[in-house]
């Protein structure tokens, strides 16, 4: 199986500005992903950027010397659309497989790489694959910053929501804040892989009504009928990096570490 990493990294942070460099042990937060996206069996690792400084500070371990940054258009307006224009400035053919790892992820598994490029390989009807673990606590499934995803018994994914789904209508019924059962719910983790032409086509097409509801960008695809293959992580996702807080616990884990 052959696939392609991009990791989109911009400079430009609402919580943490100037994120993908902030360090981490003694390295960027950017130069960890990519490291952990190296340790995959991955073709080819690039990082999509609109900032010089993140170009300079990224290096592929596998191949010292060589440049792996991609400088993209800041005007883009999502990391999917950084993905698109590398694969754009590439060449690469239709049927390329390429996964967009997020920028601040940095204790992600590779084993999770392989998996959604493994698993977007073998459904030969999805455009797209990604992953989900199941919830752990009722706090997390009423979280709307925790997306829930569903799925067909196939697999395919039926919908992506921030609201807590599937609802066991029987576990709340004094209304909506007695709901005591999450059992089957599972929070879906951002790692997508791609074939190149369906990337193509769904950032051509503007935003849909559901996308821009939930704020959730996949479901322009579901709305455009585009089967988006799901499965649940071979290995529990480590936490990413959102606010100073995560930040803090980052570094922490890896002091602890050494």
């Amino acid at each position: 199986m052959g696939f392609h990493v991009v990791i989109p990294a911009r400079y430009a942070s609402t919580r943490l500005p100037g994120k993908p460099l902030l360090g981490i042990g003694g390295q960027s937060m950017i130069q960890r992903v990519v490291e952990r996206a190296c340790a995959s069996s991955a073709d080819e690792v690039l990082v999509a950027t609109d900032d010089a400084r993140i170009a300079a500070a990224v290096h592929d371990p596998r191949r010292p010397g060589d440049s792996i940054a991609v400088m993209t258009d800041p005007d883009l307006p999502s990391g999917t659309d950084r993905v698109a224009a590398v694969a754009a400035a590439r060449g690469w053919s239709d049927d390329t497989l390429v996964v967009n790892v997020q920028g601040d992820e940095p204790f992600l598994p590779p084993a999770l790489i392989e998996q959604a490029a493994g698993l977007l390989e073998r459904d030969v009807a999805a455009g797209i694959a990604t992953l989900a673990t199941p919830l752990t606590s009722l706090e997390e499934f009423l979280d709307p910053n925790v997306v829930k995803v569903v799925t067909a018994l196939d697999g395919a994914a039926l919908y992506f929501s921030r609201a807590p789904i599937p609802w066991a209508r029987d576990g709340a019924r004094e209304g909506l804040g007695s709901q005591k059962e999450f059992a089957g719910a599972r929070r879906h983790v951002g790692l997508y892989a791609y074939r190149v032409g369906v990337l193509k086509c769904i950032t051509r097409l503007p935003p849909s009504g559901l996308e821009q509801c939930e704020k959730l960008e996949q479901l322009r695809a579901l709305e455009h009928g585009v089967r988006i293959a799901v499965a649940n992580c071979v290995e529990s996702p480590a936490p990413g990096v959102d606010t100073a807080a995560d930040l803090e616990r980052a570094r922490h884990r890896v002091a602890v570490t050494r």
